[in-house]
């Protein structure tokens, strides 16, 4: 396996409303000089999930793809600048989709890639990737959307569907707490079987998912106020997120995939298929949430063949 750059740094991002500087921490894979392949920036879900859990890919891509690679903590999560005090409903206003655009367009200035990049958003992380590429940012080459909707409704439409194929005391537990999570010890059983199911399928859970999920705990503002209290219905700042009717603009060539039994399901997929112009939909058949960790090798000759690398 060849030897990879690997540079950490961080980036001023002006967020006047905050009233003091703020920070977004950074890692890049490789060597963003050498133009000879257009570096991939990853974008990591959640919101409010850091960049522990996808930093394979970027590994991945650096050692074995011989491609340069980009992941970064969104503001208020990971190593980036943390805003506790911004965790009410009035703080919904604050927590925004543009927020986030700002902060990628900003860092992709702050690296010098502007010209040429690709981006790839895993679950949340691809509604922020969409967000931004409707708007046809001159330098985006292609676009990877892993396990993400389109379309929040649809999404909340098929949990409730995939609940139902629960055995009966999860299906009972969920549902008495479908609008709020708790920390009763038949609640954590309930819905370690859906996780089990549709987020994640392998027996172990990887260290990379456990130190991410360790970090929201310890610090659960964003996704609190972006996603709201439930496990079951998104009802915060995303819940009346659907891009659908400006799919059309995004005119790069993009990759969609989703995993058989994956929480994102083909419903809230399908929507990218049928509205971007250039697109290619691949489903991976033993996947849950987190395919390049279920099938690693398959998930990884897909990205890598369209990616070109």
């Amino acid at each position: 396996m060849a030897t990879v750059r690997i540079t950490e740094g961080t980036m001023d991002f002006d967020v006047p409303s905050v009233g003091k500087r703020c920070q977004t921490w950074y890692k890049i894979y490789g060597d963003l000089a050498d133009h000879s392949r257009t570096p991939t920036i990853i974008l990591h879900g959640g919101p409010g999930y850091p960049h522990y859990y996808v930093e394979p890919i970027a590994q991945t891509l650096a050692t074995r793809l011989s491609s340069s690679a980009v992941i970064y903590d969104q503001l208020g999560c990971g190593n980036s600048t943390h805003l506790p005090d911004r965790n009410t409903k009035e703080d919904e206003s604050f927590w925004t989709i543009h927020l986030f655009m700002d902060e990628l367009n900003t860092l992709i200035n702050h690296l010098g890639i502007q010209d040429g990049y690709n981006i790839i958003g895993h679950s949340w992380g691809g509604i922020l990737a969409t967000s931004f590429a409707v708007r046809k940012p001159a330098g985006l080459k292609s676009l990877v959307l892993i396990s993400s909707p389109a379309h929040i409704g649809l999404f909340n439409s098929s949990l409730d569907r995939l609940v139902a194929t629960l055995p009966a005391t999860a299906r009972d537990v969920i549902g008495r707490h479908k609008h709020k999570r708790s920390d009763s010890p038949d609640y954590k059983e309930g819905h370690m079987a859906f996780v089990k199911k549709f987020l994640c399928r392998l027996d172990e859970t990887p260290e990379v998912i456990a130190k991410t999920m360790k970090s929201v705990r310890e610090d659960p503002t964003v996704a609190h106020v972006m996603l709201g209290p439930s496990d079951y219905e998104v009802t915060g700042v995303l819940e009346n997120h659907n891009v659908v009717d400006e799919l059309h603009n995004i005119s790069v060539p993009t990759l969609i995939t989703n995993g058989w039994y994956d929480k994102v399901q083909d419903v809230a997929v399908e929507p990218y298929f049928r509205h971007i112009q250039k697109v290619k939909w691949v489903q991976f058949a033993e996947s849950a949430h987190f395919p390049w960790l279920e099938e690693e090798e398959k998930f990884y000759n897909v990205l890598s063949s369209f990616l070109h690398i």
